[in-house]
């Protein structure tokens, strides 16, 4: 089947996020994309619409075997039934296992540049960011796992938030490294929260590896949050599930999603899942073939035309982390400055925290006449801004 990924779909007036910005600006920030989400979602969604009546919902046997069997098939990594929990999304889940897995005043590690709700998650329950950098060398971000296993070794640090693969940066996590994680973190008794949202958002030919399936250490150790939201561009549904195989870490993660009511489905959120793990393969695919266009579109055009921004290697996510070292500013000022001379509107990569004050995050999951709109932009406000 083709699917046609060059149609432009009208947000504006929708109450989307993404799209409430005024009539001039392009927004290509929050990790929302712009096309519309799979025909099987869709006509799973309308089937139980039409149905009317939209009572409470229970979590059936499809639902368990959706996740199960698509993890097997695309990952290599078998989930056990008793494994998951449903949830209603990654960031409350990360906030209900900082509530319930870590107490107050106590640290909570992350690897920086990295999703910035993170933070929030972390700060507004009473704990402490515990932040390590990753190495940058102008090509490829690593780990300094000195550092690492520094900051793990603190009494104080009970939790590490592993972005599995990492945002914003693009790069999947190798067994080796991840192995090496599941190590000092069980070595120092510290729990691992894997946020694998983006896992199915690779380039072609690419395959993430769960974190859970490197060993029986990363297995028993951590807490694996996962979901169909940023894959098939149904986030506004709120359908999600938490993996964790270790009994008394499920018991602990069961309780607080029930205690924090983030535990129950709403009416769409279940044939949502099974539609778009048992059907939406085919459209998947040809989606990362699509994207992966839009980066290389993205990384030609800033190559030929402004030299003096590079765009890091993408390995997964739809989201383009641009290195803006050469030019004065930080990405703060640069972002403003984008967006007041040309209404391009880019994430900012201080945000991010340590490490991304000199890099801006560009969101192509788009039509590819809207990334050719985008670039224009770009290279319209940075050549003002050089001036």
């Amino acid at each position: 089947m083709i699917y046609d990924f060059d149609q432009m779909t009208d947000r504006r007036g929708t109450g989307s996020l993404k799209w409430d910005v005024s009539e001039r600006e392009l927004p290509m920030w929050v990790a929302d994309m712009d096309f519309p989400a799979a025909p099987a979602i869709r006509d799973a969604v309308l089937k139980r619409a039409e149905h009317g009546i939209f009572g409470y919902c229970v979590i059936p046997d499809a639902w368990y075997d959706a996740y199960i069997e698509w993890w097997e098939s695309r990952h290599h990594f078998r989930m056990e039934k008793e494994w998951l929990l449903f949830t209603t999304g990654v960031i409350p889940a990360v906030s209900s296992a900082v509530r319930k897995l870590t107490t107050v005043g106590e640290n909570v590690l992350v690897q920086t540049p990295v999703y910035h709700i993170f933070f929030h998650s972390i700060a507004n329950n009473g704990r402490n960011v515990m932040a390590v950098p990753l190495q940058y060398d102008g090509e490829n971000y690593s780990i300094d796992f000195a550092e690492l296993e520094e900051k793990l070794s603190d009494p104080q640090t009970t939790m590490m938030i592993l972005c599995n693969p990492h945002n914003p940066v693009g790069k999947i996590w190798d067994r080796e490294t991840l192995a090496r994680i599941g190590e000092l973190c069980f070595r120092h008794h510290v729990t691992v929260l894997s946020d694998e949202i983006h896992c199915d958002l690779t380039a072609p030919g690419r395959e993430y590896i769960p974190f859970a399936s490197v060993s029986d250490i990363c297995r028993n150790i951590s807490v694996t949050c996962i979901a169909p939201t940023k894959t098939f561009n149904v986030a506004g549904i709120q359908t999600a599930a938490v993996a964790v195989a270790d009994p008394v870490l499920r018991h602990k993660m069961r309780q607080r999603l029930n205690t924090d009511e983030v535990a129950e489905p709403n009416v769409f959120a279940v044939d949502t899942a099974i539609a778009a793990y048992t059907k939406g393969a085919p459209w998947l695919d040809a989606l990362r073939e699509y994207i992966d266009g839009n980066k290389r579109l993205v990384s030609g055009f800033l190559q030929e035309n402004l030299p003096e921004i590079r765009a890091v290697h993408s390995e997964a996510t739809y989201l383009m982390w641009l290195d803006c070292r050469r030019l004065s500013g930080n990405s703060k000022e640069i972002s403003h400055f984008l967006r007041e001379k040309t209404g391009l509107y880019l994430s900012e990569g201080g945000q991010y925290g340590r490490g991304g004050e000199t890099f801006l995050r560009m969101n192509v999951a788009c039509p590819r006449s809207v990334v050719e709109d985008g670039l224009n932009r770009l290279r319209e406000g940075i050549l003002a801004y050089g001036k």
